[in-house]
């Protein structure tokens, strides 16, 4: 039975990169599948999935208004697809998931979901809380923080490096604009506040 799954995790785990490898191992063995990105990631790369560690690939890209069980649907009425890989996942709408849903429980197509569990204030993404709540399967992959610990947050920093705490949940960046930290260097780097309090100092 096709399931639908999430790989969660803070920045820097290799999301996209496990992603990747899962969509060459289906294209070894000769099977189709359906790549899908975030069309609001314009870095560099824009409209393909890319790693930090060199690998990319085309992808579809999906935006809010974006019917991802039909498109895969028409896809797969063609030339079948035997599973569908979405990157950046937290961007997903609550209805997109669903579809996803959809695409497991109804067409029989595996759909693997990769993206972060919460923003760099600690909230949940819209798509993020709507995989934990109804994704068959939830795998968290593993980062790590400069002291050795687990990372599960991830700081939004400026131009200078300094910790932000307050702005708008979606600010596309990569290393340049977030670290992978674990709780506790978290708190530390928003000068011992938690999110939602005014930083100390």
């Amino acid at each position: 039975m096709a399931k639908l799954y999430f790989y969660f995790a803070s920045m820097n785990a290799g999301k996209s990169s496990t992603l990747l490898q899962t969509a060459f191992n289906y294209g070894e063995r000769g099977m189709r599948v359906s790549l899908w990105t975030a069309a609001l990631d314009n870095r560099p790369g824009f409209g393909a999935i890319s790693s930090r560690i060199g690998l990319s690939s085309d992808a579809h890209r999906y935006e809010a208004d974006t019917d991802i069980e039909s498109r895969v649907l028409a896809d797969h009425g063609e030339q079948p697809i035997a599973c569908v890989l979405v990157d950046e996942a937290q961007f997903l709408t609550e209805a997109q998931v669903w579809q996803c849903a959809r695409l497991a429980d109804d067409a029989g197509i595996p759909v693997l979901c990769y993206g972060l569990r919460t923003d760099f204030q600690g909230a949940l993404f819209p798509g993020s809380a709507a995989l934990l709540g109804i994704a068959d399967a939830l795998v968290e992959l593993k980062a790590v923080c400069d002291c050795g610990r687990k990372a599960i947050m991830n700081l939004r920093v400026d131009a200078e490096g300094r910790a932000v705490s307050e702005g708008a949940q979606t600010e596309i960046g990569g290393n340049d604009r977030y670290v992978a930290l674990c709780r506790r260097h978290f708190v530390d780097k928003l000068g011992g506040a938690y999110p939602g309090e005014p930083l100390a100092g």
